[in-house]
């Protein structure tokens, strides 16, 4: 396996960014942020009018570009375009919802009697309500620029010459590969602006690019065709920051390429290494089973897990919302709860769970600032040193799999019994000796969190989750008895 391509600085003539204002230059957006702040004051005063105890609303708008090629044909071009108004209106304890993308007077004040409507008529939820005023974002942490916006301003000819680009990068790579399922490119930036009736204001602006590309690899033998597919995509706050399409493109290929000549393998029970790509995805497990939804609901394989221990004592999780071009970085959550940074694990003990203000209510706790999600969470262990790589993971793994792709959805939250299919590599002696198919991993989450190993230096952001490779205990393999 090669190293993952970084950003090309090459690529920075192609991007316009900005630090402005929604609505600036290269933007693509028709309505600028004081236009959402009159909307919002508009309904909110609409629903004082009629009575309501509390309000809270949300106007927003995206715009976006997605273009996509297949063996150097042009597929598809996407435009989108979208606005959409949201009113939750409260009468005491009742809820009501209701949206519009239409802004006129008229239908604003539409909307706002449908929300109004439907809390007549809801039953009373003690957990219902706004967030309590302590908890709102205020002042300068409204203010805060996480630098989150940078509009690409570039056409369906320029993307697709990128996309072009990346996709004859991989096709060029070895001529065992042999077939694409394409190229794509997507550039979206979005803005929006909320308020409620307790006092808070706040919006921004954010964009998230990306750039992608999955190649077939095949050979014709005596037995048939051993064909294999990957894929690799590079994503950013700014196209700036993106890899290469060539970059982007070659890795694709290596990584298809390395996955020729693919083995069953005999049922046993091995360590196991997931790469980082997918090592994200147990912290995502994690997050889950710790989210109040959950939590309340009881759908949770780590019920009242605070302040005990469900990892091994080298393992921490810290949660900061703030980063610069964070993917997950916020300045305050979806209700306008304000967020900071925290040890969510430490040292393998639980020290907190995932909240909105609803579900705290419904815990008899306090809002974490998790309405939406967790934001820029990055699993670590004490262990780890600077020259933890992948090969040096290799080595800890010894002899047992390395797992870089999952299929399926057998995971049960409530008992947290796993099951996956996987692909990935055979291990011996700290190194691959073949490429591995048509296999099932099967543990427990309780056990498997308690059972990492060692995380590796090599450490990769999917979405707004950062982890390197992670290396667990033995675990059941299924291949052929």
């Amino acid at each position: 396996m090669q190293s993952r391509p970084t950003s090309d600085l090459n690529d920075r003539a192609q991007a316009t960014t900005s630090r402005g204002g929604a609505g600036g230059a290269g933007s693509g957006f028709a309505l600028s942020q004081q236009r959402f702040r009159e909307l919002v004051e508009q309904a909110l005063a609409g629903a004082r009018k009629l009575g309501a105890s509390d309000a809270s609303v949300e106007v927003s708008e995206g715009v976006g570009l997605s273009v996509s090629v297949r063996k150097g044909e042009l597929e598809n071009v996407e435009r989108n375009r979208d606005k959409s108004l949201s009113i939750s209106l409260y009468l005491g304890q009742r809820r009501g919802n209701a949206n519009t993308s239409d802004f006129s007077a008229e239908a604003i004040e539409q909307t706002v009697r449908a929300a109004y409507d439907i809390a007549r008529f809801t039953a009373e939820d003690p957990a219902a309500g706004l967030p309590d005023e302590e908890d709102l974002a205020k002042g300068d942490e409204l203010a805060r620029d996480l630098d989150l916006f940078h509009p690409w301003d570039i056409d369906a000819e320029g993307a697709a010459e990128l996309a072009r680009r990346c996709e004859d990068a991989a096709m060029s790579t070895d001529r065992r590969i042999t077939n694409s399922e394409g190229a794509g490119v997507s550039a979206q930036q979005s803005h929006f602006f909320s308020g409620n009736s307790r006092g808070f204001r706040g919006g921004y602006a954010a964009s998230r690019h990306s750039i992608s590309v999955a190649p077939i690899a095949s050979i014709s033998g005596r037995r048939g065709n051993d064909m294999q597919r990957d894929a690799w995509y590079s994503s950013m706050r700014s196209a700036a920051d993106m890899a290469s399409p060539e970059a982007v493109g070659r890795y694709a290929a290596e990584r298809a390429l390395a996955r020729l000549g693919s083995r069953k393998i005999k049922t046993c029970e091995v360590p196991v290494l997931f790469e980082s790509t997918l090592a994200a995805g147990l912290l995502g497990a994690y997050v889950q089973a710790t989210s109040g939804g959950s939590l309340y609901r009881k759908s949770s394989f780590l019920l009242d897990s605070l302040g005990k221990q469900v990892m091994p004592e080298h393992i921490d999780i810290v949660e900061e919302p703030h980063l610069p071009r964070g993917k997950g970085s916020a300045p305050f959550d979806d209700e306008g709860v304000r967020t900071c940074r925290r040890t969510v694990v430490d040292a393998g003990v639980v020290q907190g769970y995932f909240l909105s203000s609803y579900s705290a209510r419904k815990l008899g706790m306090k809002t974490t600032g998790n309405a939406g999600g967790s934001q820029n969470l990055s699993l670590r262990s004490r262990l780890t040193r600077p020259e933890d790589s992948l090969e040096q993971m290799l080595k800890k793994l010894d002899r047992g799999l390395f797992v870089i792709e999952l299929m399926g959805q057998g995971v049960n939250y409530v008992t947290g019994d796993y099951s996956r299919g996987a692909a990935g590599f055979w291990v011996e002696n700290g190194r691959i000796t073949h490429p591995v198919h048509e296999i099932t991993i099967a543990g427990n989450l309780r056990q498997m969190l308690r059972h990492i190993v060692a995380i590796g230096a090599d450490e990769y952001t999917t979405g707004a989750k950062t982890v390197g490779s992670v290396l667990l205990q033995p675990m059941k393999v299924a291949g052929f008895s």
